[in-house]
């Protein structure tokens, strides 16, 4: 294993925040066997003040899954410099099995920790916590999950060996590679390049249709926000590297992270969480619109979360526009 200052912190983050996953779990599961508002047994009273506890320790191991995920991909970019061949995190991630594995599932769970933030945050605005087995339902798939995390992580880790040989980013974005990063690589830039900014318009309007009013179009632009993270995802690797880069065969979405390239691979994938999280929090508070207790605190926090998406999603919009238009590469397709 190596002992770098961000790989112990993660260590020993991951330990801690899935430990207290695994706690939060455990009176998650008595919680949903033993609830009963309309009763005023002692039991029920401890288990309402129990429930405070659990949701503010689960705040504070979601909100470090968010920065876990960001310190992990620095952290493989700061790592690449030990290992020959690698030119980036991705050289970083390839070294053993587990790397990959670990970013994805990590990403995964960063997502499912955004969406039991906004689910308790609901539950907690209401005075009879309406949402409160949905929540704790929703804790006891997070919790396994990043335990998982913390394993894989750590397998990782400890299989990191100094001057191991490693592949480049090349070689794993490249036109003669195989796998997802190469079938990413190889999607025309030109199709995707309409196809990104297609559903980018698709999710604004879906957006402004559902602020005026429109209950149904909620649905849909959660959907439009999950599928333009995927496709955003694949524009990276496809188009949007290419201008950074300026080479035509040159698809890497982890050296845009270097100090070079003024470090927009973070606003990038920032941008792309800040609008898929929210985006899909809509669509999951959206079927308890109709609960008594909540009628007055969903419609102003749904909004605030279509605000928050459509921003995120216009920073991608804007940053990728900018690049394109002011950068000397010009694509054939065009």
């Amino acid at each position: 294993m190596i002992l770098h200052p961000a790989v112990i912190a993660l260590t020993l983050g991951s330990a801690a925040a899935s430990g207290l996953a695994l706690y939060a779990a455990a009176w998650g599961l008595r919680i949903l066997r033993r609830w009963d508002l309309a009763s005023g047994s002692e039991a029920q009273l401890a288990l309402e003040k129990r429930t405070y506890l659990v949701s503010t320790l689960m705040a504070w191991t979601c909100a470090f899954q968010f920065f876990s995920l960001f310190l992990f991909i620095f952290t493989a970019e700061e790592l690449h410099r030990l290992f020959v061949g690698a030119m980036c995190a991705a050289g970083t991630l390839n070294v053993n099995e587990f790397g990959y594995p670990t970013i994805l599932l990590k990403t995964a769970n960063a997502a499912a920790a955004g969406l039991w933030l906004i689910v308790n945050r609901a539950d907690n605005r209401a005075v009879d916590y309406p949402l409160i087995r949905r929540k704790y339902g929703l804790l006891l798939l997070v919790a396994p999950l990043l335990a998982a995390e913390t394993i894989l992580q750590g397998a990782f880790f400890l299989n990191l060996k100094a001057h191991v040989i490693t592949s480049c980013c090349g070689s794993l974005f490249g036109a003669g590679a195989e796998g997802v990063a190469a079938t990413m690589a190889g999607l025309p830039p030109g199709p995707m390049q309409k196809l990104f900014f297609g559903c980018l318009a698709l999710t604004f309007g879906l957006g402004s249709v559902f602020l005026r009013g429109r209950a149904w179009a909620g649905f849909a632009f959660s959907a439009a926000s999950v599928i333009t993270f995927v496709v955003s995802i694949g524009a990276l690797v496809s188009f949007i590297a290419l201008y950074f880069y300026e080479l035509p065969t040159h698809h890497c979405p982890f050296c845009i992270l270097q100090r070079e390239y003024a470090y927009a691979g973070y606003l990038f994938y920032g941008a792309m969480l800040g609008g898929v999280i929210p985006g899909a929090g809509v669509g999951v508070l959206l079927p308890s619109r109709h609960i008594r207790s909540l009628q007055g605190v969903l419609p102003g926090m749904l909004r605030q979360l279509v605000m928050i998406s459509v921003s995120s999603w216009a920073v991608l919009a804007a940053a990728t526009l900018l690049k394109v238009l002011f950068s000397d590469f010009i694509l054939e397709s065009h």
